[in-house]
């Protein structure tokens, strides 16, 4: 089997173990404390959470180019240490070990967050990455319901597509992270020797028109479509249809589209050059939606319930 072809896979495994993890939050320790949204149905919600998501990109570019990198690693330093804190002590918390929780918590979340400052290595990112994806998957899923959900996932699929073949600013965004070693990316290496220490930018690499010796999936890639996974699951009724409950039976077709959309993906991305994961990724997932949805309940809402 090709290294590209085993790239691939293990990337595909990743994405479902953090949508699996997603679920299992949402299923034995998210609860309403943990939304994000008073209105967890408003459609403008996603428009708000858009916007900011353009102005804290340029915002990041804009330090970036005055060479005030150390600002960007900090922010984004506290920020992962925050979410991996919460993820791991709600999991903790689950197991009623009291006070317990709590300090392994913190001492797990101390060892990972020295590790990316002191030796950011691909296993590392991904660790990471994987328990803040879980995390945020998992809170804006009960955050949102599903008209929300699918407004983000339509908008920022057409921002990705635009950030990435019009001004093409997400490419400079990930090449500089990229050099930060920051875990707001999945790294897969081709091949045992790997150091993502050692990594050169991604431009460069492009430039030479060399194979990759890793295969990257930015975060967001993970959990924009995982979003609607979860808040299908949180969302819809648990009825059993076919022995099974149907939100999650909606879930696993909806993660099924998605992989779909994963799959058509990576058949561009193995050609070379950068691609927007979102545009097939939520298109997958918003697909598997809808089919499930019909299969499983026969409703022509979608699980959707407008407000005006």
């Amino acid at each position: 089997m090709r290294s590209s072809t085993k790239a691939v896979i293990v990337m595909a495994a990743l994405f479902i173990v953090a949508q699996i993890g997603a679920l299992l939050m949402v299923h034995s320790v998210l609860g309403e404390e943990y939304q994000a949204f008073e209105d967890p149905n408003d459609p403008l919600i996603p428009v708000y959470y858009l916007i900011a998501i353009v102005l804290f990109t340029f915002l990041v570019l804009y330090v970036i180019r005055k060479g005030r990198e150390n600002i960007v690693r900090l922010v984004f330093l506290g920020a992962v240490a925050y979410t991996m804190f919460i993820v791991l002590w709600a999991a903790a918390s689950s197991l009623g070990i009291g006070i317990a929780s709590l300090l392994v918590s913190l001492a797990l979340t101390a060892i990972l967050t020295y590790l990316l400052v002191k030796k950011p290595e691909w296993h590392v990112i991904n660790v990471t990455g994987i328990l803040v994806a879980i995390g945020v998957i998992g809170i804006l899923g009960i955050s949102l319901q599903i008209l929300p959900v699918l407004v983000l996932l339509i908008g920022l699929a057409v921002y990705d597509a635009v950030s990435v073949y019009g001004t093409k600013h997400m490419v400079a965004l990930a090449d500089g992270v990229t050099q930060m070693k920051l875990p707001i990316l999945l790294v897969v290496p081709k091949k045992m020797s790997y150091s993502y220490l050692e990594q050169k930018p991604l431009k460069k690499e492009l430039d030479e028109g060399k194979e990759r010796d890793a295969m990257f999936m930015g975060l967001g890639d993970v959990i924009i479509p995982g979003v609607l996974i979860s808040s299908a699951f949180y969302c819809l009724a648990s009825e059993e249809v076919w022995g099974i409950p149907g939100n999650l039976l909606v879930s696993i077709g909806t993660l099924i589209g998605a992989l779909i959309g994963y799959a058509v993906l990576m058949r561009f991305v193995l050609r070379g050059n950068p691609q927007a994961g979102l545009p097939l990724l939520n298109g997958g997932a918003i697909a598997g939606y809808a089919v499930s949805y019909l299969l499983v309940f026969g409703d022509l809402s979608l699980g959707m319930t407008l407000q005006w």
